[in-house]
Order: C-alpha cells, then structure tokens, then sequence
C-alpha cells in the first residue's frame, strides 16, 4: 500500500482441499473451519481498518450460493463484513455439471453468473450491505466451452443486472477475447 497501490487484495484464504488431506490434522480452538478463518477476517479487518487500507478477498463463486464452508472455511457472511469487496471467482467452468439444471455450467455463462451474484446480493443485502460490496472474477478462458466475445458480454450484462458494476476479468494465458470489453 505504501508503494502507491490502492488496496491490498486476499486470494484464497482457505482451508485446503485438494491432495492427501484425510491426514491433516487442525489443532482449531475457535470452532470450525469457517470459525478460524473468520477470525483470521476479523484480524485482517481491524489491522487494514486501523491503518486506513481498503482491501478485498477472492472467495471460491459457489460461496455465492452455498450455505455450508465448501470443506474449506469460505462461509459468504462471515467475510463480507471484514472487506470493502468481496470478489467471487464466478467462473462458470468452475460449476458441477448439472448446476442449477446446466449440464456443461461453462457453456452458460449468463445463467450462471445470475444465479451466483442474485443468491450473493440477496444475502449481502441481507446483512445490510449493497451489490456494490461485490466485485467478481468473470471468465475469460477456454475450459468447459470456447469462450467468445458474447459470452464475456454476457457474463457483464448480468453482473450490471444485479446492480454489480465492478469486475475483474481472469484469464491464465492472458490472451484476453478481442472485441469482449468494446463499448457498445
């Protein structure tokens, strides 16, 4: 912050999930999983607050729409009162078959990113905090479906639709759709 940039941003502050974790043994004092990492929110918060330092979390996209911790802490309202932006990663390649009644999610990228920030909205609004708290990853790469210029409209449009403005755009090549950002 102090080298000119105007917020510090947190990626996946999480339990793991992947590899051999049925070996992994957490000595948690604060209750569950998604106890400790609120803690560890709440800590975040008042160190960045006290030195006057806007921040953000990238939260898993299903976190939008799941009640449980996801089997890694992510619990949507125990992290959006600790940030001024939460940013879902709302890929839609990231979604279950079958998500909401989508067999292949990532070939329906509106739907998905509807159904995700509305349920995030609702429950944000729900403790008294707006869309505007919300500034999501959207999909910008091949995994699922060949992403086109509409679909990353799409993905956009319904973000505007549910009040959202910001975004960020995730791409790991970094060979972003010509034509998906022009100006209408």
């Amino acid at each position: 912050y102090d080298k000119g940039f105007d917020e510090i941003n947190f990626d996946y502050i999480r339990f793991p999930s992947d590899g051999n974790i049925k070996d992994i043994a957490y000595p948690i004092t604060a209750g569950t999983k998604s106890d400790a990492i609120e803690a560890f929110f709440k800590q975040l918060h008042e160190k960045m607050s006290a030195a006057s330092i806007p921040t953000s979390a990238d939260l898993f996209g299903m976190t939008t729409t799941n009640a449980d911790d996801l089997g890694i802490g992510q619990v949507l309202e125990k992290a959006l009162p600790y940030f001024d932006f939460i940013a879902p990663m709302i890929y839609p390649s990231h979604y279950p078959a079958n998500y909401n009644g989508l067999k292949n999610p990532a070939e329906h990228p509106y739907e998905v990113v509807t159904v995700a920030m509305k349920k995030g909205v609702e429950r944000a609004v729900a403790m008294g905090l707006t869309a505007a708290h919300f500034r999501p990853w959207i999909q910008d790469f091949d995994m699922g479906a060949t992403y086109t210029a509409t679909m990353v409209r799409d993905q956009i449009r319904a973000l505007h639709e549910q009040g959202i403005e910001g975004y960020m755009v995730w791409d790991p090549a970094n060979t972003y759709t010509v034509g998906a950002y022009d100006k209408e």
